[in-house]
């Protein structure tokens, strides 16, 4: 007969299996455990929790718990966003790669465990901050208001100015202004511009690189009197970095994007299924993937074989990141790490009990 060990061992062991880490958290109390296990169990699972919902502005934080190990907490430290204009830590600020690694794992652990609703959020962020890490690579950082002021405010520049032909709207222009006076203000105001502001910005480099080049699909919004920003750079770069984004603006376009437009955090409230976000992929995904009439598609020489992506809840979606990144950008290992983590604090307790 099954004991009552055996029986809340199995229930670890189908929780940890999707993943779900505030169900450990709470098992975990009623467990007959040493105290020091029973502390550790719930830091842990406390902690993949709170990655789960990905509030990067408080990963500083949760690397912080000397409970995580440091395959953990190095990754996790570089993905969160520093908490003072000029802390020196600049995390996302200087690479989103950190982030994308953990948002693509992030999707994979929410398509499991059957989360819709978290899935098409996810799909909508990533389309927020695809163009910073198509820039990123020009750049030399991923937008971070420290250093990009400098970029932006070259002669004959028209970021964020009222007057002249810039074909920024009102909201790009709002968070183009805010670049600068990120820098300027407390932590409140350098909050805010987190908050508020930086995918706006990430939204008016956007436009910055969108331009109407023949061969490429057409897309709205671009930018039809280019300055200096945009010339700036070399006809090479302005080439290989106008193609990124246009891929990246292509997807945020896409019918698997407007699913969150569907879902309660949009304007209505049915809930996607899984198959229609599976077949609604599917669909987008064909038509990112197709030529372009002068054979530009960043996405059919991207650093990540599509073919790789059978694993994927979404197969090819870390090829399309990678594609718009210009480098490989694979799924992280964080919260497969805090799950296995788990199981090795746990593993010792259960002998005897028949779980494995």
């Amino acid at each position: 007969m099954e004991s009552a060990t055996q029986r809340a061992f199995g229930i670890v062991s189908a929780l940890l299996a999707d993943y779900r880490f505030a169900g450990m958290a709470s098992i975990v109390h009623v467990l007959d455990l040493p105290e020091r296990v029973r502390r550790e169990v719930d830091a842990l699972a406390t902690a993949g929790e709170r990655l789960l919902d990905l509030d990067a502005e408080d990963f500083d934080l949760i690397a912080a718990d000397r409970v995580l190990p440091d395959d953990v907490v190095a990754p996790v430290q570089a993905a969160h966003f520093p908490r003072e204009p000029f802390g020196d830590d600049r995390g996302s600020l200087r690479s989103l790669v950190p982030l994308f690694a953990l948002m693509l794992e992030a999707v994979d652990i929410r398509w499991r465990r059957r989360e819709p609703v978290h899935v098409v959020v996810l799909l909508h962020l990533i389309a927020e901050y695809l163009p910073l890490l198509a820039w990123e690579s020009v750049l030399g950082h991923a937008g971070d208001p420290r250093d990009l002021t400098a970029f932006v405010r070259v002669p004959d520049s028209r970021w964020g100015l009222r007057a002249g032909k810039c074909d920024h709207t009102a909201a790009q222009r709002s968070a183009a202004q805010r670049v600068e006076n990120a820098m300027r203000g407390d932590t409140e105001g350098w909050t805010v511009y987190l908050d508020r502001f930086h995918s706006r910005v990430s939204d008016a480099l956007a436009r910055c690189a969108s331009h109407p080049v023949p061969g490429r699909p057409a897309v709205e919004g671009v930018c039809r009197a280019p300055c200096s920003v945009w010339t700036q750079l070399a006809e090479d770069v302005r080439q290989d970095l106008g193609a990124r984004v246009h891929l990246a603006r292509m997807y945020a376009a896409s019918p698997v994007v407007a699913l969150r437009h569907h879902a309660p955090v949009g304007h209505f409230f049915g809930v996607p299924a899984p198959s229609e976000i599976e077949d609604t992929w599917h669909r987008s995904f064909a038509r990112l993937v197709r030529p372009w009439e002068n054979g530009t598609n960043p996405l059919l020489a991207s650093p990540v074989d599509p073919a790789d992506g059978r694993g994927e809840a979404l197969p090819g979606f870390s090829a399309l990141v990678s594609a718009v990144a210009g480098r490989a950008v694979q799924r992280g290992t964080v919260f497969q790490t805090i799950r296995d983590d788990i199981l090795d604090v746990l593993r010792p307790q259960a002998k005897g009990a028949g779980w494995q």
